[in-house]
């Protein structure tokens, strides 16, 4: 049966819209991940900071480029959006961007990032979020971007609040992570003409 709403964004949005970027007198950059990746991957996620607030875990060089090679797939499938975020003149991997859980029909999408633990505190995570923001509402036409984090994770609230994702509310025991139940802040952005 056809749908009696037309979708907010329409399939092959990513295939026609460009990356997003960084302005360059910041020295970071977004871009896609490569298979080359896989050793950063694995020492990024060896990181217990990371461990904690993320359900998986990289284990072997082969599994960190087999997730590399995903992210890049979901792009084309436009069901994720991956960055890595790294030092624009070293190269070396500062952390992630990232949309899940796209439904272009609706034009939502969950916001997520983290951060290698040398790039903490340096605005890194705020700086990737907010080009990661600014291209999925104003230049590909996003509605809504959630992004949700424990509520044990009090870093992870002051990044959204940094970026402009007011808290909405609190997902009682909603996420699974290895040392139980969490409740977790859903914070939210709209597009400026969606408020």
């Amino acid at each position: 049966m056809p749908s009696l709403v037309p979708p907010v964004l329409p399939a092959g949005t990513f295939a026609k819209s460009s990356q997003p970027t960084l302005p360059a007198e910041g020295g970071l950059s977004l871009r896609p991940w490569r298979p080359s990746d896989a050793p950063a991957v694995v020492a990024a996620f060896r990181d217990p900071a990371i461990q904690q607030w993320h359900r998986r875990r990289a284990d072997s060089e082969d599994e960190a480029r087999s997730w590399t090679v995903a992210w890049r797939a979901a792009w084309d499938a436009e069901t994720n959006a991956h960055w890595a975020v790294v030092d624009a003149a070293a190269g070396s991997l500062l952390g992630r961007a990232a949309l899940r859980s796209v439904d272009l029909a609706e034009g939502q999408a969950e916001a997520g990032y983290w951060t290698v633990p040398a790039a903490r505190g340096t605005g890194v995570a705020v700086r990737a979020l907010n080009a990661m923001t600014q291209w999925a509402l104003e230049d590909v036409g996003f509605r809504r971007l959630e992004l949700w984090h424990s509520t044990a994770n009090p870093a992870s609230c002051r990044v959204a609040q940094k970026t402009g994702y007011p808290l909405e509310g609190t997902r009682r025991s909603a996420l699974l992570h290895g040392d139980g139940w969490h409740d977790m802040h859903l914070h939210a952005r709209v597009a400026p003409d969606a408020a």
